[in-house]
């Protein structure tokens, strides 16, 4: 059974800083990558990784304080958050494909996604 289980949200002071892991099992993955949805919003890009790490990609809004990582020993992917905002608080997904990816940006690219986990800044 293919899962993807992230952990590693909660509240957090602005400013602060939060690392998201997301352990897959089940089978190996390529591209993997975090988007978030806020109350009212709609799900959006956060930041992405190539199976070899050697590509990422963010999202304008969190370049500079977020980064991406991944342990493919562990088969797990991180995100670390630095310098949190209150614009910042969703719910925050780990999705990840087996295919190649043409479009990082588009949740339509990634083909399993975990239940979320909450992350919240207040100010």
């Amino acid at each position: 059974q293919v899962q993807l289980v992230e952990s590693g949200g909660g509240l957090v002071q602005a400013g602060g800083s939060l690392t998201l892991s997301c352990a897959a099992s089940g089978r190996t993955f390529g591209s993997m990558g975090w988007f978030r949805q806020a109350p009212g919003k709609e799900r959006e890009f956060v930041a992405a990784i190539s199976w070899t790490g050697g590509t990422t990609v963010y999202a304008d809004s969190v370049k500079g304080r977020f980064t991406i990582s991944r342990d493919n020993a562990k088969n797990t992917v991180y995100l670390q958050m630095n310098s949190l905002k209150p614009e910042d608080t969703a719910v925050y997904y780990c999705a990840a494909t087996t295919r190649y990816i043409r479009n990082w940006f588009s949740s339509r690219e990634y083909d399993y996604w975990g239940q979320g986990t909450q992350v919240t800044v207040s100010s």
